[in-house]
């Protein structure tokens, strides 16, 4: 899908709600040089084209008792249309997945997951990944610090 048309204004807004989400619209207008009705008008424009997709508060994993997070590759024995299907379908009903990612190369799916600790994610392997039909082989690492995480994507390919 192509992006919708943005000028430096627009690119402005999503660079700021990116970082602050919780901005208000006075504060935000105020920012980029709009008047409030005309910021919230853009605002709404860009949440209609799907651009601004949503707003979350970010939780910190450890905070909430999820200290252990792995990224789990997985292959499946069967690539046709009904396995596949399957399989998402079973990922998206497991909480402790919080990406799933189709890959090319040796490996069809990486999986991102956050649990409390390696018995839990033990069970969750052995009763929910292993145990889905289809998964033909898991390999796992497991995160033992954070050097990056970027919150905000990168838009300056779209300041021409």
């Amino acid at each position: 899908m192509d992006a919708p048309s943005l000028d430096r204004t627009d690119l402005a807004l999503l660079a700021i709600l990116q970082r602050e989400g919780r901005i208000s619209n006075a504060e935000l207008a105020e920012r980029v040089s709009l008047s409030a009705s005309a910021c919230l008008r853009r605002v709404q424009r860009l949440e209609q084209a799907g651009v601004l997709s949503g707003y979350a508060g970010l939780i910190d994993p450890a905070r909430v008792g999820l200290g252990l997070q792995a990224f789990v590759r997985v292959q499946l024995a069967r690539h046709d249309a009904a396995a596949i299907a399957e399989f998402t379908d079973r990922i998206n009903t497991w909480d402790e997945v919080v990406a799933c990612h189709a890959l090319t190369g040796d490996m069809d799916y990486l999986l991102q997951v956050v649990v409390q600790d390696l018995a839990h994610f033990s069970r969750f392997l052995l009763d929910h990944l292993l145990n889905a039909s289809g998964v033909a082989d898991v390999n796992s690492s497991f995160v033992l610090r954070t050097v990056k995480q970027a919150r905000a994507l990168p838009l300056g390919h779209l300041a021409g």
